[in-house]
C-alpha cells in the first residue's frame, strides 16, 4: 500500500507502518531528514514547487520527476509499504500516489481511482502538471487528467491528514 502523508508526520508515519521506502517531493531548501528506518537507496528526494505552470526561479514538475517515482515505484517489492510526502499531503503527494497506483495497476480505471482518493482525502488536490505528465508517459490518451480534473479541488487544510491508498481497486 501507498501512504501519504505531510512533511510534518513523515517520521511518525514511516515508524507505524513499518515502511522501508520513502518518496519525498519538496521545493529546493526545504529541509528533509530521512527517518532512521529508511535507508538511503530506499529514499528518493525530488526536488520541484508545487506549480502547474513554468514560474521563473521554481522548478516546474516534469518528464524527469514523473520518470524517476515511476522507477522508483518500480522498484518497491511491495512486501511493506511506501511514504510518499510533500510538504503538505495535498498536492505533489496525493498526485504521485494517483500516478503509482496507476502504473502499477494498469487495469483500474482513472476515474474509480481518482474517486477513492477523494474519498480517503477530502483535502488532496493533486497537481494538475504531474499528473498531466504521467498521463503522457503511461499513455492514458487524456484519462488521468480527465480523472484529476473531475474530484476538483479538496477542501481547504493546513496540511492533510495521512491516508492508506491500495494499488489494487
Amino acid at each position: 500500500m501507498i501512504i501519504v502523508c505531510p512533511l510534518s508526520k513523515v517520521e511518525a508515519t514511516v515508524n507505524r507502518a513499518g515502511a522501508e521506502r520513502l518518496l519525498s517531493l519538496l521545493a529546493a531548501g526545504t529541509d528533509m531528514v530521512r527517518p532512521a528506518a529508511i535507508r538511503p537507496e530506499n529514499h528518493l528526494h525530488l526536488v520541484m514547487h508545487d506549480i502547474a505552470e513554468a514560474q521563473e526561479g521554481m522548478t516546474l514538475p516534469g518528464e524527469e520527476h514523473v520518470r524517476a517515482l515511476l522507477g522508483f515505484a518500480q522498484g518497491w517489492n511491495r512486501s511493506r509499504p511506501l511514504v510518499v510526502n510533500c510538504y503538505a499531503g495535498i498536492s505533489r503527494s496525493t498526485a504521485s500516489a494517483y500516478i503509482i497506483a496507476a502504473a502499477l495497476a494498469p487495469e483500474r480505471d482513472e476515474m474509480e481511482l481518482a474517486r477513492t482518493l477523494r474519498w480517503l482525502s477530502p483535502s488532496a488536490t493533486p497537481n494538475p502538471r504531474l499528473v498531466a505528465v504521467a498521463d503522457h508517459i503511461l499513455g492514458r490518451d487524456g484519462r488521468m487528467v480527465a480523472a484529476i480534473a473531475s474530484i476538483g479541488r479538496g477542501a481547504d487544510a493546513y496540511e492533510g491528514v495521512p491516508f492508506e491508498l491500495e494499488i489494487g481497486g
